[in-house]
């Protein structure tokens, strides 16, 4: 069931069609009444109005600019206006402001009851709409938040070794990445480098520095290759990076690592 205002200057009018119509046969339980625009503000801040009967010509502002106030604050409340002027211009901006119905009075209340009837029914309809919409998104976010949790319960040392073996297989690739590793298995960025972390105690992009640091050292250490050709080798596009990250690992310089390796030999 729903509350209805009914907007009229002329009181006699407003008092009989309240009492002489009966409105929980048209679905609605309660009928409030104001006599002018600032009194209709008024009722619709202070109780919830579902719709709104109301007159056009009223003295200062009129039906329209109700209207207008009602949807400039975005209130889900429907509007009937009644008229007694066939005044296309009125039904033009009545019908751009989404007014429900016109109706030209005087007029039987049976006509204005089944007006209010199918506004009701419309009201019925769309708010059952907007129940299912969202029971539909529950639905689906809790079938995506039960497979991550399926996915995070079962899945984290599998996901972690093809992690890691992607990893080992492009350590020259220069644009490996946790993104890269992501996209390519499937995964969102952050829950991999999570589980990444849990299961090794690092995040995976420390976990590549690292291998590659230890695969330059093992390049550098068969001394067929230069310090520049291994940089490039475990996947540095900038020499100046790849040495001051290498220094960091083993306290020296590239080509002094390889000297060090030679004259162990």
């Amino acid at each position: 069931m729903m509350n209805l205002l009914m907007v009229n200057d002329e009181v006699i009018t407003v008092e009989t069609m309240k009492a002489e119509i009966e409105w929980e046969t048209y679905g609605i339980t309660k009928v409030f009444t104001a006599y002018d625009v600032e009194q209709a503000k008024e009722c619709i801040s202070r109780n919830a109005v579902d719709l709104i009967l109301c007159d056009i010509e009223m003295p200062g502002e009129n039906g329209l600019a109700l209207l207008e106030w009602i949807r400039s604050r975005s209130m889900d409340i429907e509007c009937i206006f009644l008229t007694c002027h066939a005044s296309f211009q009125y039904a033009q901006k009545a019908i751009g402001l989404g007014c429900q119905d016109y109706i030209l009075i005087p007029a039987k209340y049976e006509e204005i009851g089944n007006a209010v009837q199918k506004v009701v029914n419309r009201i019925r309809e769309k708010r059952e709409s907007v129940k299912i919409q969202e029971y539909g998104n529950q639905v689906i976010r809790e079938k995506v938040e039960s497979a991550v949790e399926g996915c995070e319960k079962t899945c984290p040392k599998e996901v972690v070794a093809d992690t890691v073996k992607f990893i080992l297989n492009h350590l020259g690739a220069s644009d490996l990445s946790v993104n890269k590793i992501a996209e390519t298995l499937h995964f969102h960025p952050a829950y991999l480098n999570r589980i990444f972390k849990k299961e090794k105690g690092t995040v995976i992009s420390q976990y590549i520095i690292g291998e590659r640091m230890r695969l330059a050292a093992r390049l550098l250490e068969t001394n067929r290759m230069s310090s520049h050709a291994v940089s490039e080798a475990v996947g540095y596009s900038s020499y100046p990076s790849f040495n001051m990250t290498f220094r960091k690992y083993y306290g020296c310089a590239p080509a002094q690592y390889s000297e060090q390796q030679k004259r162990k030999t």
